[in-house]
């Protein structure tokens, strides 16, 4: 197995200090690993600590730093008295209003999408609610399980005012919708305002996601306004909580 060569000239190498020898064993090992990690799915066992040390012929305390790195990663966890596996690769979501296409994509990830049903119907109250118009008024619903790298991420059912969006049904709705709302509709979303809940997962929606039923998931509403602060969409989004997570800066105010 090939193992990168450390970058020379740093304090710790001119020193030639015996733990910065060890350091040096410890991250290479660690790189190796997660070059073998990146070729598995998730949730595949590891070998042992002592198999990885007779492989790798190092000590099993350098093994363990290796792992205790990869787990504060989140690249591997462990299962006590089980071993150490694969983690799931967990997209996180940052407080800028992007497009499911245009998250997976600045991950390097490639976006999917599959068409579960598009329809007309009426708004009801909650929806009618979101979008400030009647329960009466006509909608058009798309639920759609979006993938990332052919895996399930999100299931999710939007709601768009029919009188905005004429004709939208007969579109490819297998690509980004924000794309299709600006460059067809000219109807560009710049806000968002959204509520997340964990919620376990019914069955239909579990086997959608490929995740057992009663498993975590994020449960997002979010309701989508135009420069003029109009509401332009009305979704309920239910994301795999092993593969996504939410990422936000904080800061204290001052007085």
């Amino acid at each position: 197995m090939t193992h990168e060569t450390p970058a020379t000239g740093t304090t710790a190498d001119v020193a030639g200090t015996g733990s910065a020898d060890k350091a040096t064993k410890h991250e290479r090992l660690r790189q190796s690993l997660r070059g073998d990690i990146d070729k598995l799915e998730p949730h595949t066992a590891l070998p042992t600590e002592r198999e990885l040390a007779a492989r790798h012929e190092v000590s099993r305390s350098t093994v363990r730093q290796a792992l205790d790195a990869l787990a504060d990663a989140g690249i591997v966890y462990r299962v006590h008295g089980a071993g150490t596996f694969v983690a799931a690769q967990t997209i996180s979501k940052s407080h800028s209003l992007t497009s499911f296409t245009e998250d997976m994509q600045a991950r390097g990830l490639t976006p999917g999408t599959r068409l579960i049903a598009a329809d007309e119907t009426t708004a009801g109250r909650q929806i009618a609610e979101e979008l400030r118009t009647t329960p009466d008024h006509r909608v058009v619903r798309l639920i759609r399980l979006r993938t990332a790298d052919d895996r399930p991420m999100c299931l999710e059912t939007v709601h768009l005012r029919a009188d905005r969006v004429p004709g939208l049904l007969a579109h490819d709705l297998n690509i980004s919708l924000y794309d299709i709302l600006q460059t067809r509709y000219q109807l560009r979303l710049v806000r968002a305002e959204q509520v997340w809940t964990a919620v376990s997962l019914d069955e239909r929606s579990a086997i959608l996601l490929g995740v057992p039923a009663g498993a975590a998931a994020f449960h997002v509403r979010r309701v989508g306004l135009d420069e003029r602060g109009r509401p332009q969409e009305a979704t309920t989004s239910l994301y795999r909580a092993d593969r996504y997570d939410v990422h936000m800066t904080v800061q204290r105010g001052t007085r």
